[in-house]
């Protein structure tokens, strides 16, 4: 039994300051949505940047930032920049009941979890939870939408979901404004959807630039 895990975050929780509100609680900046925390308040232990293996795309209707929101294709071929939080088993069940809409409390099987490195918790959107590697001897996990006829359909996300995904990827990769541009137009929901003008200027915003 693995007392820590590492949750890895390929969308808004890519920021640091995003992902706090799933364990201290509070409604993020840009969001509708005030989240009730952890049982367990305490910062993450570690941080690290992380590439998984799959591509990440924008789909469904997010009713807490408005327009699509970022999940987690693994069939497709792709390299998904990710940001790996060190939290503790109990933490991660709470994270993973937040994302469900429910109230944090016991939940999630990580002994099950880590046998069949892939559970299948309901048929909601961020219900299948996954373990994608290790650091450090510590299991990597993270959740996304079901890969059937399930899987949300393709809608570009907002100005503001897109600010908060372009400040992560600074914090935990260290990209520079093109570069981050570069990686969100390569993305189902903004390629083609998000004219390059308009993103570049949503990322610079957003970096304060």
């Amino acid at each position: 039994m693995h007392d820590h895990v590492w949750y890895a975050s390929y969308g808004s929780n890519l920021s640091a300051a995003r992902f706090g509100h799933y364990l201290h609680g509070g409604q993020p900046a840009g969001a509708t949505r005030d989240y009730p925390g952890a049982r367990d308040p305490s910062p993450p232990t570690d941080r690290r940047a992380l590439h998984l293996a799959g591509e990440v795309f924008f789909g469904w209707e997010s009713p807490t930032w408005g327009g699509g929101v970022a999940f987690l294709d693994i069939e497709a071929t792709g390299d998904a920049l990710a940001c790996g939080y060190r939290i503790t088993a109990e933490q991660l069940a709470d994270v993973v009941t937040q994302e469900m809409h429910r109230e944090p409390g016991p939940l999630l099987d990580l002994d099950v979890l880590l046998a069949q490195r892939r559970l299948v918790l309901g048929d909601g959107r961020y219900e299948t939870v996954l373990v994608v590697g290790d650091v450090d001897g510590e299991p990597v996990v993270t959740f996304t939408c079901p890969s059937d006829d399930r899987r949300p359909t393709i809608n570009p996300p907002s100005a503001a979901y897109l600010a908060v995904v372009a400040r992560g990827l600074v914090e935990s990769h260290g990209l520079a404004p093109d570069e981050v541009v570069g990686y969100l137009e390569g993305l189902a929901g903004v390629r083609g959807r998000w004219p390059s003008d308009d993103l570049t200027e949503v990322v610079r915003i957003a970096l304060g630039g």
